[in-house]
């Protein structure tokens, strides 16, 4: 697939709920458009490996079992935005997730006279996606996904893929676990919500269509943005 370019870098924000495709979307992005995923978990990974001051900082808050402080992560993430393969533009997945970290985001762009171009929240059906994620299952073997209503395979319980017999299923993809992680979101982030529309950066997207509907969605978006 060609890059498409785009006429300015571009900063966005993915929010939604788990299962929502946040992560499939983003890979869909990035091949599209060669924007660069950055997912707070790797940028920490990825700075304490490299040893980086603001890496050996978080090393230790983690060694010690505490949480890493927004000052450190917003630290990682301004030596990131400062490599050259994020010139065309970053999809941010998993930060912010409080106000307090959407407006020292902020200041940091402010800094290098970048701004959020757009926070695109992937908006799902509760019950459906409690059906959704619920009835997912891998095969143990070599990781074919499955589902109980959606994608079963051809012969019961044998993955098309690899032949092999043994499914597992995540032991929190349960109907009550995936409606406490629902409600546990939306309580978080019905802040950044309200945050990003007051600043008209907020685009909805219906999350409960097909990958390739969604996604035609988000590179309408993207392009829309970045003109």
């Amino acid at each position: 697939m060609d890059v498409q370019t785009l006429t300015k870098p571009s900063v966005l924000i993915l929010l939604g709920p788990p299962g929502a495709g946040k992560g499939t979307q983003a890979r869909m992005l990035q091949d599209k458009f060669g924007l660069v995923q950055l997912s707070t978990g790797d940028l920490l990974r990825a700075a304490v490996a490299a040893g980086t001051e603001a890496g050996k900082k978080a090393k230790a808050v983690m060694e010690a079992g505490d949480l890493v402080s927004d000052d450190i992560v917003i630290a990682i993430l301004k030596d990131r935005l400062a490599e050259p393969d994020t010139a065309k533009g970053v999809i941010l997945d998993g930060f912010p997730r409080t106000t307090a970290q959407a407006e020292a985001l902020d200041d940091l762009l402010d800094q290098t006279g970048q701004s959020i171009n757009a926070a695109i929240s992937l908006e799902v059906d509760d019950d459906a996606m409690v059906t959704r994620i619920s009835g997912r299952y891998t095969c143990a073997t070599c990781g074919e996904g499955y589902h109980d209503s959606f994608k079963k395979p051809a012969v019961e319980g044998v993955c098309d893929n690899c032949g092999g017999t043994e499914m597992k299923r995540r032991a929190d993809d349960n109907a009550e676990t995936v409606g406490a992680r629902l409600a546990a979101y939306h309580a978080q982030t019905a802040p950044l919500i309200d945050y990003y529309d007051r600043k008209g950066a907020l685009r909805r997207i219906d999350a409960m269509g097909t990958i390739d509907k969604i996604a035609s969605d988000m590179g309408s978006i993207v392009k829309d943005v970045s003109a």
